[in-house]
């Protein structure tokens, strides 16, 4: 077997959850590690980084919602929920973005399941998504959440219809939201005393 096909079977180390204000940061970074292809992709031909910081700073100032995948405190993957009053059509927008590393993993099916939770939490009807024209994978994303894309452009664009949150989802969002906070307390205290033993000469190879 081929070794990215291992790495593809091989189960994942992360988990789903939305990011706190203070950690948007890691989304610049994250969206920063793709590559061109994917830059491509994700922002219909704009690739370079000075366009992807602008990008990822607005979305910490303008009340985007993220939600990410995460390993070892590092996002692999991004759903955005940008807010309506930002839309020309007044419809919320959702974007994707997922490293090459955790692909063909559901790890897109699971940012989009926590995603639409989140929107239908918010009161929010209906979803617009908009990506490249040659971005199949996202496509057949969209498509299995009830997208009907139109290809306008260069870009398809489609409208998801949401349903009321049910009573079960309810519970799930209520359960996960501590849960989220006590995973990022834990991380932030592991980043933090990693770095005291550096300073300390700790930890490094003999």
């Amino acid at each position: 077997m081929h070794h990215k096909d291992i790495a593809r079977s091989a189960p994942l180390r992360g988990y789903v959850r939305t990011l706190r204000e203070q950690e948007l940061p890691l989304l610049r970074d994250h969206l920063l590690r793709l590559g061109p292809h994917s830059r491509h992709d994700r922002f219909n031909g704009f690739l370079d980084d000075s366009f992807i910081e602008r990008y990822a700073a607005k979305c910490a100032s303008d009340g985007t919602l993220v939600v990410a995948y995460l390993e070892d405190g590092v996002v692999r993957g991004a759903a955005e929920l940008h807010s309506p009053e930002r839309s020309p059509d007044g419809l919320p927008e959702i974007a994707f973005s997922v490293e090459a590393v955790v692909r063909r993993r559901g790890v897109g099916s699971s940012l989009f399941q926590r995603l639409i939770a989140e929107a239908r939490l918010k009161g929010y009807g209906a979803l617009r998504i908009t990506t490249s024209a040659e971005n199949q994978a996202m496509r057949a994303l969209a498509g299995k959440f009830g997208a009907q894309l139109n290809f306008v452009r260069g870009e398809s664009t489609g409208i998801i219809d949401l349903k009321p949150p049910s009573q079960l989802e309810l519970v799930k969002l209520a359960i996960a939201a501590p849960a989220d906070s006590l995973r990022a307390a834990i991380n932030l205290n592991r980043v933090y005393w990693k770095a005291v033993l550096r300073m300390y000469g700790w930890g490094r190879a003999a």
